[in-house]
């Protein structure tokens, strides 16, 4: 009896260096069904002659030419011709580990539908990995690891980008890649959340995420702040935000105010409480800073978070836990 196949959608753009150890980590997976759907996404380098070099060789490649613009429109023109029954991400310029989609589909095969298969991951590069990638890193295993990743979905991205695998039903479920969000990854994992899907438990390195400083992720315009802080706005007031309790918003940064802006914006009134004494009673955007203590007077509060200091984070999550506030009901850390 032959197994599943397991769809591959890889958009690449101006990857020559890499695309070939990429596409040669594919070819030497320990599962063996498998399909790996190529899109060129307008590039300007030899990248399409590589893959189609490829292409001659190996049957369960395919190539195709970017039906839009962008690596949304390049992922659409990739799932339009899968035929896979489980469906993954690979990024072009990244490395699978030679077990990867097997240790994926048997999480799946064992679990059923509902679920998403994911694996720990491993920054590399020529040069030295920087701190904040590496706290990313760390961040992310250890969610993995847990399998509690929707728990700080507010934070940052919980599911990495080039490493998760779902049926494809429940990622036609969950709206595919017909949204024009960016960043489409973050857009992706907040559809997983919102449909209720449960990540399973991982332990195994199944993936390097190769980084360097032309990197899309590093440049391209659609990785800047304020995309993140919209996706997550737009998901919190879908989602978690309950319109009959009082929101506040925790912190008067650069996050805090592009917040605050956008609830008002929306015409959704809010408390604006901070923990830093030079700002309190100050007003911006006509809303008065208050004490953080002030959140004690207010009836059943949702708290957005938007502090991004680390240490002061261990504070104000000890402040939640000693009022008996509950994480991804009452507060929420947007950073």
């Amino acid at each position: 009896m032959s197994l599943p196949k397991i769809s591959i959608l890889t958009p690449f753009k101006d990857t020559q260096q890499y695309i070939g150890e990429c596409i040669k980590s594919v070819i030497n997976q320990s599962y063996s069904n498998w399909e790996l759907l190529l899109v060129n996404d307008n590039s300007e380098d030899n990248s399409l002659k590589i893959a189609n070099n490829f292409l001659r060789m190996e049957d369960r490649i395919k190539v195709f030419q970017n039906e839009g613009k962008g690596i949304i429109a390049a992922l659409r023109t990739a799932y339009k011709h899968s035929s896979g029954n489980f469906i993954t991400r690979m990024d072009s310029d990244d490395i699978m580990a030679e077990d990867k989609l097997s240790i994926m589909f048997h999480q799946l095969q064992n679990s059923g539908k509902g679920y998403i298969a994911l694996g720990l991951v491993k920054y590399f590069g020529e040069k030295r990995i920087n701190d904040g990638y590496k706290r990313y890193e760390n961040w992310l295993n250890r969610l993995i690891k847990s399998g509690n990743n929707f728990n700080e979905i507010y934070k940052e991205c919980v599911i990495p980008s080039p490493c998760w695998m779902v049926h494809k039903t429940d990622l036609d479920k969950c709206g595919g890649f017909n949204p024009n969000l960016y960043p489409e990854d973050y857009d992706l994992a907040f559809r997983f959340y919102k449909h209720g899907l449960k990540c399973l438990v991982a332990d195994k390195l199944l993936h390097f995420w190769r980084d360097y400083p032309t990197r899309t992720s590093r440049t391209h315009k659609h990785y800047a702040h304020n995309y993140f802080l919209d996706i997550k706005m737009k998901y919190f007031l879908e989602l978690d935000y309950n319109a009959k309790r009082p929101l506040t918003v925790w912190g008067a940064g650069f996050k805090g105010k592009y917040i605050a802006k956008t609830l008002k914006k929306f015409g959704i009134s809010f408390y604006w409480i901070c923990n830093n004494p030079k700002k309190i009673e100050k007003k911006i955007y006509g809303v008065k800073l208050q004490n953080f203590e002030s959140l004690k007077e207010l009836n059943n509060p949702q708290c957005i978070v938007t502090v991004a200091n680390s240490q002061s984070q261990k504070v104000i999550r000890n402040y939640f836990e000693q009022h008996q506030f509950v994480s991804m009901k009452d507060y929420f850390f947007f950073c």
